[in-house]
């Protein structure tokens, strides 16, 4: 591996980064420029679900069907579960040998030999693995893992950052909700002199019967109010 081509890569990554891709696509591009650089057949990324504690497949440049539908794998289990775990590196010569590997019968299929795995992690806390297969046995060089750790790293911090921001729009939309039904009860309260329990409730069941969210409810009883104060109807 020229270190031309490992700078390419990391530009190319770095760039990707800082766009406006979103996660699916961007995952996409990391492991299509990881397979390019280290001549992998297979070349996947794996995001722990938190709910679950297991690694899932998330993306992968192959077209194999029965690879890109594997189970999930807990953490600890497997190569990649072992790389999590102990955030680190792990790399097997013959994964058709090594007894700690799962899916021996698609590697099989698929003709796999080599692997290797790389835990992707901010500030120490490991988020997924990328896992690089080859068609021949390969001995994984000090460069070949340093490159693939620095990438897997800085793919971590974007995920880590886009998640972030994913989760900050929905709490910004729960706001946004929580308000509009407050002033929504505030005007069924002052106008049909209902309490605030019974103003939520006919708002709740208005929601259900006719397959609203009490969000949309909400805006509706806000706007009729609106436009009452600006006809001046009572």
């Amino acid at each position: 591996m020229q270190f031309e081509e490992q700078i390419k890569a990391l530009s190319k990554i770095s760039k990707a980064i800082t766009s406006d891709l979103y996660l699916e696509d961007l995952l996409r591009l990391i492991v299509t420029v990881i397979a390019e650089l280290l001549g992998s057949n297979i070349c996947s990324l794996m995001l722990i679900d938190e709910k679950t504690n297991e690694l899932v497949v998330r993306a992968t440049q192959s077209i194999s069907s029965d690879y890109n539908h594997k189970p999930p794998l807990k953490i600890g289990e497997g190569i990649a579960g072992k790389a999590a775990k102990e955030n680190k590196p792990v790399a097997v010569k013959d994964v058709a040998k090594e007894k700690e590997y799962k899916y021996k019968d698609i590697a099989k299929k698929e003709g796999l030999s080599s692997l290797l795995s790389v835990p992707m992690s901010v500030k120490n806390k490991v988020i997924g693995v990328i896992n690089c297969y080859t068609a021949k046995p390969h001995d994984f060089s000090e460069a070949e893992i340093e490159i693939l750790t620095t990438i897997a790293n800085q793919a971590a911090i974007a995920i880590e950052n886009t998640e972030l921001i994913v989760k900050g729009k929905v709490i910004q939309e729960e706001l946004e909700t929580r308000k509009r039904i407050e002033r929504a009860k505030g005007i069924l309260m002052r106008d049909e002199g209902l309490t605030e329990e019974q103003a939520y409730l006919k708002i709740r069941r208005y929601s259900m019967d006719n397959r609203k969210t009490m969000r949309e409810v909400a805006e509706a009883i806000i706007l009729a109010a609106d436009m009452k104060h600006l006809t001046g109807t009572r």
